[in-house]
């Protein structure tokens, strides 16, 4: 017996860490503590394994003021600001650029294409209908960006006003009590988890504008060509239709015959020339489209899947339990092969 309590001992020396100390200890008590009188206490008695969670007097009342003074920061300070509309201005002012550049958007398509249902016959008809579909895309685009805006101030409500001051009062037994080192320690990640979510979440749709700005300054003049070239588009068909209506007017037959011959050679040319015309506006509204798209719906996921990925990166580095409690089986098959061989 004194042989296997001399290489227990010998056994415990050799290991470097607390925790691992912890589980080679016969006489750990039931509440993950160690007993007064195990050598491997920290000072005080009765500590948790590795000292993580253990605070003297002064540590807890200096965390405790930590706790509050951050909670009560949140709320009545940062929140404060963070929900101002006032904080976000180049933010909001760029997203209502974006509004007015896809409301421009959906005029031009939308006056393109009764300005093709002028012309004569049937010819047109497709490409009126593709562009009054597309102007109803683009209000899709014209929900995502006033989701934007409202997202602004909701999350920050979410972050600062809710989220933070609750994680600190959780937090608080975390460092006021003394047992139940489990328990602290799924409180502490989950609070750091959610509260580093939600300050992720509160950065994302500010970066996603900044993206979303790079792309469309690179865009801005084929937009705004596109624009131009639609609006001038609608004019030129509306005229053309005003003026094919006055040659229209009741004329002489004499003069009805002779226009005959004219009116067959000119009309399918202007006709012809018109509908190519309205195809390359088609296009541009197309390719106007797709960047907006990208700009206001893609590029915010984008972003948020990168918050996330680097929340949960940060997160399953800095927050573990003790490494002890990783391998339990593996440390007490140790002391049990150890009674075994010396039996």
């Amino acid at each position: 017996m004194s042989d296997w309590l001399a290489n227990t001992d010998s056994a415990r020396q050799s290991l470097t860490s607390p925790e691992d100390a912890y589980l080679m200890d016969d006489y750990h008590m039931a509440d993950d503590t160690y007993p007064p009188y195990s050598p491997y206490a920290p000072q005080g008695g009765g500590g948790m394994p590795g000292g993580f969670f253990e605070f003297s007097t002064r540590g807890k009342v200096i965390a405790v003021a930590v706790l509050v003074i951050v909670g009560l920061l949140s709320f009545f300070v940062i929140g404060e600001w963070a929900v101002s509309p006032e904080s976000h201005g180049p933010t909001i002012n760029a997203l209502d650029e974006k509004k007015d550049t896809v409301m421009t958007l959906v005029a031009g398509s939308s006056g393109t294409s009764t300005a093709i249902t002028l012309l004569p016959g049937d010819a047109g008809t497709p490409i009126a209908e593709k562009l009054v579909d597309l102007s109803s895309d683009f209000l899709i685009v014209i929900a995502a960006i006033y989701l934007e805006k409202y997202l602004l101030t909701i999350i920050a409500f979410l972050a600062f006003k809710v989220i933070i001051p609750l994680g600190c009062l959780l937090m608080l037994p975390v460092v006021l009590m003394r047992r139940q080192v489990r328990l602290r320690a799924t409180i502490m990640k989950l609070v750091m988890r959610v509260t580093l979510l939600a300050v992720a979440m509160y950065f994302v749709v500010p970066v996603s504008v900044f993206v979303s700005g790079m792309i469309e300054r690179t865009y801005e003049a084929s937009l705004n060509e596109t624009i131009a070239n639609a609006q001038q588009t609608a004019e030129a068909i509306e005229e053309s239709a005003q003026e094919s209506e006055k040659e229209e007017q009741p004329q002489g037959i004499l003069e009805t015959l002779q226009n005959i011959p004219n009116a067959i050679t000119q009309l399918p040319d202007e006709v012809g020339g018109w509908l190519e015309e309205a195809k390359v506006a088609l296009n541009n509204f197309i390719e106007a489209l797709a960047v907006m798209i990208v700009t206001s719906c893609i590029i915010p996921i984008l972003v948020l899947a990168f918050f996330l990925w680097l929340v949960k990166s940060l997160l399953g580095v800095s927050v573990d339990l003790p490494m002890g409690y990783l391998r339990p089986r593996t440390m007490r098959g140790m002391r049990r092969g150890m009674r075994r061989g010396k039996r």
